[in-house]
């Protein structure tokens, strides 16, 4: 896999955190977990069910050893949001999802839910657009 990075760009590989100091392309020959600073999602920003599960997988990319105490909390979260949700698309991305952290495919995981973030969002207008009882 190629990698191309601008310079002063951060991401993460294997826990490390890594800088570039001028733009650069890395090709990975091997299996590695790695995480492109333009994906990582802050705390403040996981404010949905699907960007909760995203931001502890994502803890998973960045920090390896938190795998074992994140993975049920994403686990969890994915359930939650299968009884919370009912648009199919979403449900089975997220059924996809659950399936990759099975079979530890961490990134796979990642991947789909940044595609999920525009279903879930959809399915959540209309709670946001509910007019209020005055």
């Amino acid at each position: 896999m190629n990698i191309t990075l601008r310079a002063g760009e951060r991401f993460f590989i294997n826990g490390a955190v890594i800088r570039i100091d001028r733009k650069a392309s890395i090709e990975l020959l091997n299996e590695v977990t790695f995480l492109l600073e333009n994906h990582v999602m802050q705390a403040e920003e996981a404010t949905t069910l699907v960007r909760q599960i995203y931001f502890a997988v994502q803890i998973m990319l960045m920090d390896p050893t938190a795998t074992a105490s994140a993975t049920p909390l994403a686990r969890s979260l994915i359930e939650s949001a299968l009884g919370a949700y009912r648009a199919p698309e979403l449900t089975a991305g997220l059924k996809s999802v659950d399936a990759s952290l099975l079979r530890s495919r961490n990134f796979e995981a990642l991947k789909a839910l940044r595609g999920l973030f525009a279903l879930e969002d959809k399915e959540l207008q209309p709670l946001a657009e509910t007019p209020s009882a005055a």
